[in-house]
């Protein structure tokens, strides 16, 4: 009965901005977080953010640039991207977890199906 949608993805310049959403249905959960995985990579933890906002973590290649936040009323974590960069072409999964870890795709419990995001330069 968990669902996670993500949408926001899309192709912008370097330099340029986009905002992901990730709308949530049959629960709310403690942690949303956002990862990441581009060719020939693996899967990599981009940002997360707990019920109340106290706990925010970000990848250091993110921070300053990115900004996770959550509506708990629509159930729904966003990543408001700016300064995009070409390494952060990827597709970038929103992920849902109850427990306390938060930096390991396997500590997550549901996956949204992901949302392509290209820069270009």
């Amino acid at each position: 009965q968990v669902q996670l949608v993500e949408s926001g993805g899309g192709l912008v310049q370097a330099g340029g901005s986009l905002r992901l959403s990730c709308a949530a249905s049959g629960r709310t959960f403690n942690v949303m977080g956002w990862f990441r995985q581009a060719p020939g990579k693996e899967r990599e933890f981009v940002a997360a953010i707990g019920w109340s906002g106290g706990l925010i973590s970000y990848q250091d290649s993110v921070k300053g640039r990115f900004t996770i936040s959550r509506d708990n009323a629509k159930n729904t974590v966003y990543l408001q991207m700016n300064n995009l960069k070409p390494e952060d072409t990827a597709v970038y999964y929103c992920a849902v977890k109850t427990g306390t870890s938060y930096l390991r795709p396997s500590d997550y419990d549901y996956w949204g199906q992901g949302t392509q995001v290209t820069v270009s330069s």
